[in-house]
């Protein structure tokens, strides 16, 4: 992503679009999951630059969720770049 990762403004971000969906939404990274409709999960990943993360969406809506999710992480990373 962007070198300051994801931190509380995108991860507040992130945990909105999430919450858009009807389908679960999970991290996991290492050993680990966090949930993504959960602020405090969110920061408790330390998702710092170049951390692994796997996006996991359970439900109707999920290919919708992990669509909007690559184009909000796209948005962070072209943040850093403009």
């Amino acid at each position: 992503m962007n070198k300051l990762g994801l931190h509380a403004r995108p991860a507040a971000e992130f945990v909105r679009c999430v919450r858009m969906f009807k389908s679960s939404i999970k991290l996991r990274k290492g050993g680990e999951i966090y949930s993504g409709a959960s602020i405090l999960d969110v920061l408790s990943a330390n998702l710092d630059c170049g951390a692994k993360v796997v996006v996991v969406a359970e439900g109707s809506d999920a290919a919708a969720a992990l669509e909007r999710i690559e184009q909000l992480f796209e948005h962070f990373r072209t943040q850093e770049d403009g």
